[in-house]
């Protein structure tokens, strides 16, 4: 199985290769075996890259998946409205062909816009059916996804051992219910759990203060031994310098969702404040109820707030660093010779973006999924001049608009945008 993937502006996101102006980048069984400006494709499979960026694809560490069916739908709700609306109204009446839907038709979004690497923070486990179909959705769609089963309720050993057993360890984390919404001693155990289970670990973290626990979680855990390089804080507004230099030292890593974050009202993007601390932020969309799904706009947001990052620093985020936060940085998140060939060949000649000096800058600023040409994963192809493969498009969108309808009934409420959820005090 060889492809050459032939004469297309590369931005690699490795050092080592550097961004070629015209480059070729070589696939072997799935891997990159070369990129040069001229490789010799000894009878592999070429794809045409003229007037195409070729880049590595997206990794996206934290996405609510399952809520696919709602998307707009929170467009102008506050964050505590959104809790109300998914988690204390609709969220009860999801059974698990709507889990299924929602994460089969959110991910082949997500992989359809260039992002070939996905952390799918599942807060649906109401019943182990839901978690089985969310995982067996993330399998029926061509992509690497890392399922996060968001914890909740008292005892999750025995549902987070039955789920481990079918899994292997990087294709599962455990989303940690504190150390924001549970008590500290609660937090430990399940780190601990994680940590004999061999798993990476991801919690929400937000706000300004005022947390149920106290306003320094993250010193709090550092306490007792909970942080280290398997650990993600999604969002991370509002802790202070000291908190973040804590994070830095224990090598653990935070998931920034820009246009969420900004539109809640969660405080400041902690980008800036994170690079200064020694983070290397990643990125991620968060829920589609109140942004977009693709990783472009994140970045055109996280780039237009924080200036106190560069285009490049953006662009890592969105790939490198989005790889290293899901421990998957020597696989993938960058253009490199022995890592899985997950690459994105995005349309350079298209009016938005021609014409095209500076790869990077136009990436950030001025990309969209409408650019999104073709998607390689693990070198195979699943999108190709514009199009998803073998996928029925036309069944799935039925599947899910009956799924929605049939949720909204249940629950009593319009999809129309003019219900508007009152606050209450579910947590996320």
């Amino acid at each position: 199985m060889r492809t050459l993937v032939r004469g297309g502006m590369v931005v690699s996101m490795d050092p080592a290769v550097g961004h070629l102006p015209r480059g070729d980048v070589l696939i072997e069984n799935g891997r990159i075996a070369a990129i040069a400006p001229t490789v010799d494709g000894n009878g592999a499979e070429v794809v045409d890259a003229t007037g195409k960026i070729v880049m590595p694809g997206f990794v996206d560490s934290h996405r609510h998946t399952w809520q696919t069916a709602f998307r707009g739908l929170g467009a102008d709700w506050t964050f505590d409205q959104y809790r109300a609306a998914m988690h204390g109204t609709l969220r009860r009446h999801y059974r698990p062909e709507d889990v299924y839907v929602g994460n089969l038709l959110g991910r082949l979004e997500a992989l359809s816009s260039g992002v070939t690497t996905l952390l799918d923070w599942f807060h649906c486990a109401d019943h182990p059916e839901n978690a089985d179909a969310a995982i067996q959705a993330l399998r029926d769609a061509p992509g690497h996804s890392i399922f996060c089963y968001g914890a909740a309720g008292p005892d999750i050993a025995p549902e987070l051992r039955r789920v481990r057993a079918v899994l292997p360890d990087d294709d599962l984390a455990l989303g940690l219910r504190g150390p924001v919404m549970s008590t500290m001693e609660e937090t430990a155990a399940d780190v601990a759990l994680a940590r004999e289970l061999g798993l990476r670990v991801s919690t929400h973290v937000h706000g300004t203060g005022g947390w149920p626990h106290g306003d320094r979680p993250i010193a709090d855990m550092r306490e007792r031994g909970l942080l280290d390089e398997r650990t993600t804080i999604v969002h991370g507004n509002g802790l202070s310098g000291d908190q973040l230099a804590m994070l830095a030292d224990a090598g653990s890593s935070v998931s920034v969702s820009p246009d969420v974050e900004l539109k809640m009202g969660f405080a400041p993007l902690v980008t800036g404040r994170a690079l200064a601390a020694g983070i290397r932020p990643s990125l991620s969309v968060d829920d589609c109820l109140s942004a977009g799904g693709d990783m472009f706009g994140a970045m055109r947001t996280a780039t237009a707030v924080e200036r106190a990052v560069t285009a490049r620093d953006v662009l890592a985020f969105a790939t490198i660093d989005g790889a290293r936060a899901c421990g998957r940085d020597d696989r993938t998140g960058s253009l490199t010779v022995g890592k899985d060939a997950d690459l994105v060949l995005l349309d350079a000649e298209d009016l938005s973006v021609f014409p095209v000096g500076d790869p990077v800058g136009t990436i950030v600023t001025a990309g969209h999924p409408g650019l999104v040409d073709s998607v390689f994963v693990a070198g195979k192809a699943v999108k190709r001049d514009g199009r998803l493969l073998d996928v029925d498009l036309p069944a799935l969108r039925a599947r899910l608009l009956e799924s929605r309808d049939r949720i909204a009934a249940a629950a009593g409420v319009a999809v129309d945008g003019s219900w508007q959820p009152q606050d209450a005090d579910v947590t996320r």
